[in-house]
């Protein structure tokens, strides 16, 4: 189960985009467009941000109330919500290659996970979308960029903390019913490399992996709900069946 907490690491998606940006000390303004801009083009849904505020000079930053909206087959309004994620940047390595990030801080992020009555998921729906979105790993970086154009740089995090992610599980398209935990908090490392990624694969990579990850264990808790909504249901017969046995006596 706390691999599902990893769902929270959407944000890089964010945080490479932004950080592309952030390299060339562009506004706070500039790097919530991006962010937003960046995160439709991979989910091809609404990416929406309230605040960023970036203080290059001390190697910090913060991007407050991220969410991404679920597709419009499902009903809960989103798919996943992020509090704050607090960045720790290597200062000295902004002049090198990769960017170092010493740390990702994911505070109260949220994840909701829909089923409907044929079996799908709002996950498996997002992360097919994504698979479709991001760079094909064999591709170069030159075939990607347009001739003459100035090459991204690469990013390495040394670690994410993804801290209590509340997780919401709806069955109740499948005859079962909404399950809620809080999971124990996640530490992930070294994402990148020592070589690092391109700003704009960095989150495309690592949620594509990490929805992988997520849809296993959504599976997984799927199937454990309902074999036993099954169970409940074979000892309610037998009780009837032994209540029946004993009126008739």
């Amino acid at each position: 189960m706390k691999l599902l907490a990893s769902i929270a690491v959407v944000i890089l998606l964010a945080c490479g985009g932004a950080l592309w940006f952030l390299a060339g000390g562009s506004l706070n303004e500039f790097i919530k467009l991006q962010i937003e801009t960046v995160g439709k083009q991979i989910t091809e849904q609404k990416v929406a941000v309230n605040t960023v505020d970036i203080q290059l000079t001390n190697g910090a930053g913060s991007i407050l109330g991220l969410s991404v909206e679920n597709p419009k087959e499902y009903t809960y309004p989103h798919a996943f919500t992020l509090g704050e994620i607090t960045l720790d940047i290597n200062v000295e390595s902004l002049t090198k290659e990769p960017i170092i990030i010493d740390a990702i801080v994911i505070k109260n992020p949220k994840a909701f996970v829909q089923f409907t009555s044929s079996g799908d998921s709002n996950i498996k729906d997002l992360l097919d979308i994504i698979k479709k979105n991001i760079p094909d790993a064999n591709e170069t970086t030159a075939e990607q960029e347009p001739a003459g154009s100035k090459p991204e740089p690469k990013i390495s995090v040394s670690k994410i903390i993804l801290a209590g992610t509340a997780l919401t599980v709806d069955l109740s398209a499948l005859g079962n019913k909404e399950h809620s935990a809080v999971l124990q908090d996640i530490v992930l490392t070294n994402i990148g490399g020592k070589d690092g990624l391109p700003a704009s694969e960095l989150g495309g990579v690592i949620v594509k992996e990490a929805l992988s990850a997520i849809w296993t264990e959504t599976k997984n808790t799927q199937k454990k709900q309902l074999k036993k909504q099954a169970t409940d249901k074979l000892k309610d017969k037998a009780k009837k069946k032994l209540s029946e046995l004993f009126n008739k006596s």
